[in-house]
């Protein structure tokens, strides 16, 4: 396979990443200290078409794949992974769950208007007793009046609480274990549907993580995604997805280290040479690079595969693991080779890596990809 990006496809990495040298660089320290979202940046980012790069122009959004989706990624986290991560919850999460299992009806609703920017989107699978086991999910609903009686709570929630949106799974029948479970669109105007508990995180502190609470909230059955007890069956799929958006948000916070990286290693001067001329250090740079491509690599193909539409849990699981231990490991040398400066916030190193750790934990923890890797290959 051939994973050069085409000359439109390097025109969009130029743009996205203008934009984010432009827009975002000057105030990544400001917004993680502040743990701040920033709204201004939302319609920007809608402009670019950055809010539904993956869906038709029909429904709004810009039409390009997974390929151009994966490329706009890493080139936000190349920058600031706090807002790669809130642009891949939006986009693969959220909005591609009302794509892929929505009727016309909820496309027209609630999926223009997130590929738009003029909504924005979560995502709800996590709960306090249901993390990497997601079948454990205790959120109930319930038949009522031509609707849902919905009570219970998710965590570790991107955009909780900001939300205009919400696509989250709840309990239609216990007794039917993971055929029991339905996926359901909340509106935040729905009365008792709220954001709750806003983490207070190690890293991807822009990006705002939070609770959500549902207290008798009222969902009409016009809201329910697809039949009944399919939701945790459509959940599964939607995380392949999005673990190629975790996969390439884990590049780009990697490329983003190595080259601070570079930079430091060519300006510091120790023993009358820049470090960069040791052999220490050369060696760590060419270890760096090498795991950076093998990953950026992974993750084009899981993207191609997903363009194609061939099943590919066991790529974008290989590309996440990888990727996500890339980004940890060649963050962490990136602050070794910033020495001290590394372990301050005046040098960008620590944030880096502050922000690669979630990439082995957010979307199935890399223990859980390697169980999802070791099922799809004792298939054979």
């Amino acid at each position: 396979m051939n994973f050069e990006l085409n000359e439109e496809q390097q025109q969009i990495k130029a743009s996205v990443r203008e934009f984010a040298e432009s827009e975002i660089k000057p105030h990544v320290m400001e917004w993680d200290e502040a743990q701040r979202l920033p709204e201004e940046l939302r319609p920007k980012l809608a402009e670019l078409g950055l809010m539904g790069v993956i869906f038709p122009e029909e429904y709004g959004g810009a039409g390009m794949g997974y390929i151009e989706y994966a490329t706009i990624i890493e080139e936000l986290a190349r920058v600031d992974g706090s807002i790669g991560l809130s642009v891949a919850a939006h986009n693969s999460l959220c909005s591609n769950h009302i794509y892929m299992f929505g009727t016309e009806e909820q496309k027209q609703k609630y999926l223009v208007p997130l590929a738009q920017g003029e909504s924005f989107g979560a995502w709800g699978l996590t709960e306090s007793g249901a993390g990497s086991d997601a079948s454990g999910t205790r959120t109930n609903a319930v038949r009522s009046n031509g609707g849902w009686l919905v009570n219970g709570s998710k965590n570790f929630i991107t955009h909780a609480i900001s939300c205009n949106t919400l696509v989250a799974v709840a309990v239609t029948d216990r007794e039917r274990g993971n055929k029991g479970i339905s996926a359901f669109i909340f509106d935040k105007t729905m009365e008792g549907f709220r954001g709750d508990k806003k983490e207070n995180k190690l890293g991807m502190r822009a990006s705002e993580t939070a609770s959500v609470v549902f207290e008798d909230c009222y969902v009409p059955d016009e809201n329910r995604l697809g039949d009944v007890g399919e939701g945790f069956t459509q959940s599964m799929k939607i995380l392949d997805g999005g673990r190629i958006s975790i996969a390439a948000l884990s590049v780009g916070i990697a490329q983003g280290a190595f080259e601070a990286a570079v930079r430091y290693a060519k300006e510091r001067q120790q023993f009358g040479h820049p470090i960069a001329e040791f052999q220490a250090i050369q060696f760590k740079l060419a270890d760096m690079a090498t795991q950076i491509e093998a990953a950026r690599l992974l993750t084009l193909q899981a993207a191609t595969m997903k363009d194609a539409g061939v099943k590919l849990t066991k790529q974008s699981a290989m590309a996440k693991l990888y990727a996500s231990e890339v980004a940890v490991r060649v963050a962490e040398e990136s602050i070794q080779i910033h020495g001290g400066y590394g372990y301050t916030k005046d040098y960008p190193a620590e944030k880096y890596w502050r922000d690669a750790k979630l990439c082995t934990i957010g979307e199935g923890t890399s223990e859980i990809q390697r169980l999802v890797i070791a099922k799809q290959l004792l298939k054979a």
